[in-house]
């Protein structure tokens, strides 16, 4: 039977055009692509008929998207749209729910999503109990939100690797992005931070980045969707739920209406900065490194003066590209100015210890290798 469909709102009209448009972009045309690649190479009439199937048709092999629902209403929202669209455009569409298990209920608030994913007719439908560690004492972590987002993510990873999807789409929107940005701001975190979240780096997709949470409750309310109230976004302890609560509303109510949009379109300007930057930076260490010789992944070195010639900004992107693409290793600000001191400020001084890490200049090349683990003294 198939569910009622709800007349055309603005606000369904928005959300559903926002996730049309993410879906063919990110989706439908690369895979449009690979399918005409595929048949041009087997020139079998099997693949030609697979890749112009009529509007609103599945082929058997198209690709399956997964909505991450949780029953709140920007997820609802995304969930329904996702469930009318998909199918006019040739897409199989389906859900994760990530029960947490944080709260008395979770189970059965879980279970209730899937139903109301299994009435919009999304298939399948997977329900992923994940288990959130918490912290050791004395351990730094991101806090308890951070905790929850990592075994939240590695409940997804476990859904695209059962079902193959090829994407999964997230209820983030403008809100959210904004929230993000003024908490990256407020924090120091520098201009990655600042960069929000991308709106498609496969397999995630968000497609209502431009879309307000006034807009997704709309929808619900338009399409008689009930929707979930997370008890968590009520609590003031989390620093984005203050941010939400009382912040953002104070700088609307000071300002003057659309800081969120403003904060979103820094996002995304800052982004469009960073990839250049991030381009330029990776062709830039491609030829002033090399890996020392006999060493292996373990010792990488890097041209001082080459180094020093580039701006500031480039220079202290390399430094952390080469950083992490070789150690997995995350620099701070603070950490890779230490670096760049021995190219832009050198004295002859001596290496730089730096988590998990050290960099010694010789010979004009910055020698950056795996600091030993510590040592530990043996029982008398």
């Amino acid at each position: 039977m198939m569910p009622i469909r709800p007349r055309l709102t603005p606000a369904i009209a928005d959300v559903r055009r926002a996730v049309r448009d993410a879906l063919r972009a990110s989706v439908v045309e690369p895979a449009a692509g690979a399918a005409l690649t595929e048949t041009s190479a087997n020139a079998t009439s099997a693949s030609d008929s697979a890749s112009h199937s009529a509007p609103g048709t599945q082929p058997v092999n198209a690709p399956l998207v997964l909505v991450a629902l949780s029953g709140g209403a920007d997820s609802l929202a995304l969930a329904a749209a996702t469930a009318f669209e998909a199918p006019r455009l040739g897409l199989h569409a389906g859900a994760v729910i990530i029960d947490h298990g944080l709260q008395p209920g979770s189970a059965d608030v879980a279970d209730v999503a899937a139903e109301q994913a299994r009435a919009l007719e999304l298939d399948p439908v997977l329900v992923i109990p994940v288990e959130v560690p918490a912290a050791a004492p004395g351990e730094v972590t991101g806090g308890p939100e951070a905790a929850a987002r990592t075994a939240r993510y590695a409940g997804f990873e476990r859904a695209l690797s059962h079902t193959g999807a090829s994407h999964i789409l997230l209820g983030h929107t403008l809100d959210d992005q904004a929230e993000t940005v003024l908490l990256g701001l407020a924090r120091g975190s520098g201009p990655r931070s600042l960069q929000g979240m991308a709106s498609a780096t496969r397999p995630w997709l968000r497609p209502l980045l431009g879309i307000r949470r006034s807009q997704t409750e709309q929808f619900c309310e338009d399409s008689g969707l009930s929707v979930w109230h997370d008890p968590h976004n009520q609590q003031p302890r989390f620093g984005r739920v203050r941010v939400r609560q009382r912040i953002l509303p104070m700088l609307e109510e000071e300002l003057g209406p659309g800081v969120a949009e403003a904060l979103a379109r820094t996002a995304a300007q800052l982004r469009e900065d960073a990839e250049v930057l991030d381009a330029l930076a990776a062709t830039s260490a491609a030829t002033i490194t090399r890996t020392a010789e006999g060493t292996g992944a373990e010792r990488i070195q890097i041209d001082a003066t080459a180094l020093a010639a580039l701006p500031a900004a480039l220079r202290q992107r390399v430094i952390r590209m080469v950083v992490w693409n070789t150690f997995a290793v995350t620099l701070s600000r603070r950490h890779t100015l230490e670096v760049a001191r021995l190219v832009t400020h050198w004295r002859g001084q001596g290496e730089v210890h730096l988590p998990r890490i050290r960099v010694v200049r010789a010979d004009g090349w910055l020698n950056v290798s795996a600091a030993p683990p510590p040592q530990t003294e043996e029982p008398s």
